[in-house]
């Protein structure tokens, strides 16, 4: 059962435990404006403080992820970032719970740090990722700057940086910056799948990895395994540990209750 609602800009729908956010702007590329930075931004909020939904995926409608800032609502004088959160809501304080890029045609410049907001990356074979801000003396300050040299290799980070050339989904594969290529038009499908397989796993658990994945290379070598033991602890006293072990003795699905 699909429960969906939309400010028009923007679609959220829930397809189980997995929530769908579609930038839904097709005619302008799916370009990012206040508008969609703001809707973005409550439906990540509604993904973490909704128990039922364990995982989200973020997609653009009409065959496109998104071309970036939606450069006549700046020139109105509006900005797609939220102060303190950044782009979209995301790209400074990305959601606790698990959150897919869809990718489905090009991802530019904030289309792309949006992407690299995310988790987990699908994408169509078509699919075309790049940060061209050089090209026109700008800089990919909207995160890619930072967050790409995190995700792949340094020097490949910076031929993207440098050159403001695209990559294409084969390549991007290939240096680790997306887990699956599709056929064009079955991103979203199965960016969905993947996410039903995360949501199926214990929700603490999964929240408390991904927390500490984010957080680990920021933490002094001499005080990781404890900054770890913090984050963990709570995990191995709860409610849901207890249950995922009874339910591998009993041989049975566990049933989390997030506590």
């Amino acid at each position: 059962m699909v429960d969906e609602h939309t400010d028009d800009k923007v679609l959220v729908a829930r397809r189980g435990a997995v929530q769908v956010i579609t930038i839904n702007r097709p005619s302008a590329r799916n370009a990012l404006d206040g508008d969609v930075a703001r809707a973005v931004a409550a439906a990540v909020d509604e993904l973490d403080a909704d128990d039922d939904l364990r995982a989200g995926v973020l997609t653009g409608a009409g065959g496109t992820f998104s071309s970036g800032m939606d450069l006549k609502a700046f020139l109105r004088g509006e900005s797609p970032s939220i102060e303190g959160r950044g782009l979209c809501g995301i790209t400074r304080t990305p959601p606790r719970k698990p959150l897919l890029a869809a990718v489905e045609g090009w991802a530019l410049a904030g289309g792309f740090e949006l992407v690299l907001a995310c988790d987990l990356v699908v994408a169509g074979r078509g699919a075309r990722f790049g940060v061209p801000e050089v090209k026109r003396s700008l800089v990919a300050a909207g995160g890619a700057a930072l967050l790409l040299p995190q995700r792949v290799p340094r020097a490949v980070a910076l031929e993207l940086l440098l050159t403001g050339d695209p990559l294409d989904a084969e390549r991007a594969a290939a240096v680790g910056l997306v887990n699956r290529v599709v056929d064009d038009g079955s991103a979203v499908g199965a960016a969905v799948a993947l996410a039903e397989v995360i949501a199926a796993n214990g929700p603490l658990a999964v929240a408390a990895t991904k927390r500490v994945v984010l957080e680990a290379p920021s933490w002094p070598a001499d005080e990781a395994w404890e900054r770890q033991e913090q984050i963990v602890r709570p995990v191995f006293g709860s409610e849901d540990a207890r249950e995922g072990s009874t339910a591998f003795a009993e041989r049975r699905p566990p049933v989390w209750r997030g506590r």
